[in-house]
């Protein structure tokens, strides 16, 4: 039997070389996160529904990862025949008919899925604080929330449950979470990972799945293994010719050039924290012989915000539209939350000449950032603008409910000044993420700071399409320095 203290010190990769090697199975590997779970999750919330025995009898005897528990994210990422809900309480019923193309590249590489993480409703906020299963809770501090949309998966990869698991990543909702317990959060190039199948894209391009991990080798694995190109795939990115999983150990060829800046774009405060986090990377690459220059990355960053939020509820509408025609009823605001709401009765107003300007506008920014990186490497921030928030801080008393239905019913011929305020006080502690969603870059979250409250927040770098190789070079140097900050969580 395999001791719990041994497999909280196992990444993934780890873990699938002793399944090969003989010295591990896959049971008692699903065994030890199910002890894991049992004893974290009543207080984290984090896994919300458990497939852990079918799990132990599926054999998964091929593929890199042959045996290794993940738990995937209730959005998105379905299997068939089990429940996906989206953390939606009028989807609480809802069974998938099909694996999701992101589970079957899972599945080859010989995952065994055990079981589904917390999400907040339809992943539309930087909480995971749903109505339907309640709030998940940081590991660090269970207080605080581990942010989101996945914040479910975040809480269990920090308190040990896996080594890592399924995320999603629509405006930093993989960073995010990582920035605030402490993981490592990869977002790939649009493009990169499978989407579908039924659909050609996510949010327009904005969203992309991938995994949250503890250790960057994992999420280098995971890349190599799960990258594809898709035919029916609104969006494609070569194949990366190299192996990023040894890749990322080589020396960089020269010294880079790396833009930075710890100011909010939308003109929002940036704690201590925060900046100090930013500033050690900096002094690490300065010293690491590396050209570092404090630049404005020219975008209008509240515009951009706007554009965001247009793009959500034009989603937010659609998908509203077909939840009704499923149910054979007009949903009310009883049915879903706030945000949810708010979005799909904006987007019912919003023209698709509107529609169609405010997707521009992500490609003038595209344009800028490729610009930028004609003359720097990396653009680093932090990556998020504070620590962890408490649990309940952001999510609307029923009071600010009220008013919300109120204000988008007078305002719908203008809702964007509604968006913005609904949204301004999550907004406030992760204003960093949505460009590179926008823009389609990769970007990583990097665990390299623990604040002065004792919460772990990160610093996030971002590379030109096609460039994770870059951030990952980066990343495994970091976390070969003394800045590295992720670990097991919840007591230990």
């Amino acid at each position: 039997m395999l001791a719990q203290n041994e497999y909280l010190s196992l990444d993934a990769t780890e873990m699938a070389k002793m399944v090969k090697n003989r010295d591990v199975t896959q049971a008692e590997l699903v065994d030890a996160s199910t002890n894991r779970k049992e004893k974290v999750n009543p207080a984290l919330n984090a896994v919300i529904y458990d497939r852990s025995n079918r799990a132990k009898e599926q054999q998964h005897l091929r593929g890199p990862f042959s045996g290794v528990p993940l738990l995937l994210k209730n959005i998105s990422q379905s299997i068939e025949g089990e429940p996906m809900t989206a953390g939606a309480k009028v989807m609480k019923n809802n069974i998938a008919k099909q694996d999701s193309y992101l589970v079957q590249k899972l599945r080859e590489q010989g995952f065994v899925f055990t079981g589904y993480t917390n999400t907040p409703e339809f992943g539309l906020k930087n909480i995971t604080e749903p109505g339907l299963y309640g709030p998940t809770r940081n590991p660090w501090n269970v207080n605080h929330s581990p942010g989101g949309s996945s914040g479910g998966s975040a809480a269990a990869v920090a308190s040990g449950i896996v080594p890592v698991a399924g995320a999603s990543d629509g405006g930093g909702s993989i960073r995010i979470p990582a920035s605030l317990t402490g993981l490592f959060g990869l977002k790939p190039t649009r493009g990169r990972m499978p989407v579908g199948p039924g659909t050609g894209r996510q949010w327009q391009g904005a969203a992309i799945d991938f995994v949250l991990s503890r250790t960057v080798r994992d999420s280098a694995a995971l890349l190599d293994g799960l990258q594809v190109l898709q035919p029916e795939a609104a969006f494609h990115w070569p194949r990366y010719e190299g192996v990023y999983a040894d890749d990322m150990s080589n020396p960089f060829a020269k010294p880079l050039r790396i833009a930075f800046s710890n100011r909010s774009p939308v003109g929002t405060e940036v704690s201590e924290d925060a900046k100090e986090a930013l500033q050690k990377v900096v002094t690490f690459l300065e010293t690491e012989g590396h050209e570092i220059e404090d630049v404005d990355n020219g975008i209008d960053g509240v515009a951009l915000m706007e554009q965001y939020y247009l793009m959500n509820s034009g989603e937010m509408a659609a998908l509203r539209v077909s939840i009704e025609e499923s149910l054979g009823r007009a949903l009310t605001p009883d049915d879903i939350e706030i945000e949810t709401w708010v979005l799909s009765e904006a987007g019912q107003a919003v023209s698709a000449a509107t529609f169609t300007r405010s997707l521009a506008a992500w490609d003038t920014a595209a344009a800028k950032m490729a610009e930028l990186h004609e003359s720097y490497d990396l653009y680093l921030t932090p990556a998020t603008a504070f620590t962890a928030p408490s649990v309940g801080e952001l999510t609307h008393s029923e009071a600010e409910r009220q008013k919300l239905i109120q204000a988008i019913e007078h305002e719908k011929h203008d809702p964007l000044p509604v968006l913005y305020d609904m949204f301004l006080p999550s907004l406030k502690y992760s204003p960093f993420s949505q460009l590179a969603n926008l823009t389609g870059q990769p970007t990583a979250s990097m665990p390299v700071h623990v604040g002065r409250n004792g919460l772990p927040i990160g610093v996030q770098a971002m590379a030109a399409k096609g460039n994770e190789d870059l951030l990952l070079r980066l990343a495994h140097q970091l976390e070969q320095s003394d800045l590295w900050e992720s670990r097991v969580c919840f007591g230990e």
